[in-house]
């Protein structure tokens, strides 16, 4: 027997010493990370870009001019006979309001002894064209303020509201035929007395679109109720259809040829372009099922079918999740496949499938497309429906369809309301995602 000399050299060197193919392999795990971290750092950089453009473009839409104007509701005017009857009052129109408006303007000038060059029609021209029709609705509403002089907030037209908000500058005014410097200068000093201001703009959130004249006036309210209705009917129908044939696939259909076909194409739906939900839902509930257009429901319809694949498939996901002992045990003290199923298996898996019908809703809830094709575009509804059956059945416009309608439109007051609109579309879908974490976080169970 030879012994082996402890002097022979190590033929890759020492262990302690790191080799050349050893620095090969970790400068290339530095530059993994290096792609990783760029990576991730372009996505935020796209991301903080993105919603820095989200916000400053629509952050203005929650702020309105308004003008603060006393006006005198004349008798002779608006009741000639003095008797308030609300008939007779009724028939006075806005046109009939306007000259007192012209008053109001001209007294206010006068008074705050402005010199300007305008005359009274031309000064109405700061104010919306809705102000002698909400001046009237208050008059119809209390007719006892005829006679008085009352105090009005009233809209600025959104020239105004945009040059004070920076959108208009003075020298685009010169290809403008509704305002001209003077105006311009007139709305600098009613601004600097107090007469004119800038508030936050509730009726953005509350109002109903307007026509292409009253931009100022223009609300996503309406769109937001129709939005909710929709939501309803995608909730009562894609719910139990989705987990009633989710538990029969996963726990009860046999593996055959028949099953796999509708596993394939239950993905494969899940894959196709909204806009042929769309088709789909115009040929058939509103052509051969004669529904309402632009309804709701029609809506809310068209999105269950497109949100039924997403909801299946998260649901066979959450109900595979949970260990086949927990099937076994229930079976082996004598419960029935139903009630292993009922009892057991389905509570587990309940918060993956409510994270995935919530995720699925809020899919729905941001689908312009389908809605489009069945004609809910914005400005159908302008006023709320009167109850729930006309809130489903009445036509109405959604959140994104009512984006996609102000920003094909031409005024950049309504560019500015679509940038808002998307603001608060994100603020619900941001919600949606965080009740969809909070209740799986809530009911999470861990084995």
């Amino acid at each position: 027997m030879t012994d082996i000399s402890n002097d022979t050299p190590a033929r890759h060197g020492a262990l302690l010493v790191t080799d050349a193919r050893t620095k090969r392999r970790n400068r290339a795990e530095t530059r993994f990370k290096a792609y990783g971290i760029t990576a991730l750092a372009i996505g935020m950089a796209f991301l903080a870009a993105l919603l820095w453009a989200i916000l400053s473009n629509g952050l203005t839409a929650f702020g309105q001019t308004y003008v603060q104007l006393d006006v005198p509701l004349l008798e002779e005017k608006l009741d000639k006979d003095g008797d308030r009857d609300p008939e007779k009052i009724a028939k006075v129109s806005t046109f009939g309001y306007k000259p007192l408006i012209e008053a109001a303007l001209t007294d206010l000038v006068a008074r705050e002894g402005i010199e300007t060059d305008l005359d009274g029609k031309a000064l109405t021209k700061i104010l919306s064209e809705s102000a002698a029709a909400k001046i009237r609705d208050r008059v119809l509403a209390n007719p006892e303020l005829i006679g008085r002089t009352v105090g009005f907030d009233l809209l600025a037209s959104s020239r105004v509201d945009g040059y004070l908000k920076g959108r208009v500058s003075r020298e685009s005014l010169a290809r403008d035929k509704n305002l001209d410097a003077a105006h311009l200068d007139l709305v600098d000093t009613l601004s600097d007395v107090g007469v004119v201001e800038k508030r936050f703009n509730w009726a953005f959130i509350t109002g109903a679109d307007a026509s292409d004249s009253r931009p100022e006036q223009a609300g996503i309210g309406v769109a937001m109720l129709g939005s909710f209705f929709m939501m309803m009917v995608v909730l009562a129908l894609s719910l139990p259809i989705g987990v009633a044939a989710s538990i029969y696939l996963e726990e009860f259909a046999p593996q055959n040829r028949l099953t796999d076909i509708i596993e394939v194409n239950i993905s494969n739906l899940a894959a196709v372009p909204s806009i042929v939900f769309g088709i789909l839902g115009l040929a058939v509930f509103i052509q051969f099922m004669h529904l309402p257009q632009s309804a709701p429901l029609v809506g809310g319809l068209v999105l269950t079918l497109m949100t039924l694949p997403t909801i299946i498939i998260s649901t066979r996901a959450a109900l595979k999740a949970v260990p086949p002992s927990i099937r076994d045990a229930a079976l082996g003290v004598g419960a029935s496949k139903m009630q292993a199923v009922t009892h057991h298996v389905l509570p587990l898996a309940m918060p993956g499938i409510l994270t995935g019908t919530i995720l699925g809703l809020a899919q729905a809830l941001g689908e312009t497309a389908p809605l489009l094709l069945i004609g809910m575009v914005g400005y159908i509804a302008t006023n709320y429906p009167d109850g729930v059956a006309e809130g489903f059945l009445s036509p109405n416009s959604a959140m994104p369809a009512q984006i996609y309608e102000w920003a094909k439109r031409a005024d950049p007051a309504f560019y500015e309301r679509a940038w808002g609109g998307i603001i608060v579309l994100l603020v619900f879908l941001l919600a949606m995602n965080l009740i969809a974490v909070l209740l799986r976080r809530r009911f999470e169970r861990r084995w």
